[in-house]
């Protein structure tokens, strides 16, 4: 089963349950080579399974009104991903709702499908890895 928690971008325990994970060369590849970011804008959704983080997806608030998805992570493929996500994103849709905010979203082309049943639609913005999303 899978347990999703809420953390604000400064809180300990969210460096104590991700810090391994984000510091894994394998991880930071599956980034782009890119490091993982937070700070106090930043609200983290994680998936556990079992006391493991499976997942997580960072959304940075950018204004009263607007937020973003950027450099998430899902320790999985395929159904598994899916799974994950579908427990990740509705919790982030409930707290960042259409009636009240513009989400953004850079998501992986792979879980392009995932985030459409969740209401996302794509933007014209695509690159090689990612489409800008919106909901």
């Amino acid at each position: 089963m899978i347990q999703i928690i809420r953390l604000k971008g400064k809180d300990k325990q969210l460096y104590r349950l991700l810090a391994p994970m984000v510091m894994d060369p394998e991880v930071i590849r599956a980034n782009n080579n890119f490091p993982f970011k937070t700070g106090e804008e930043y609200v983290w959704f994680i998936a556990l399974r079992d006391k493991e983080v499976v997942g997580f997806i960072p959304v940075e608030q950018k204004s009263r009104k607007k937020a973003v998805i950027n450099n998430y992570y899902i320790k999985a493929e395929e159904a598994g991903r899916e799974e994950i996500l579908s427990q990740l994103l509705p919790a982030i849709t409930k707290e960042f709702g259409p009636e009240n905010w513009l989400l953004n979203s850079v998501t992986l082309m792979q879980d392009k499908e995932i985030f459409e049943k969740f209401e996302f639609i794509s933007m014209d913005k695509k690159w090689t890895r990612y489409v800008k999303m919106y909901r």
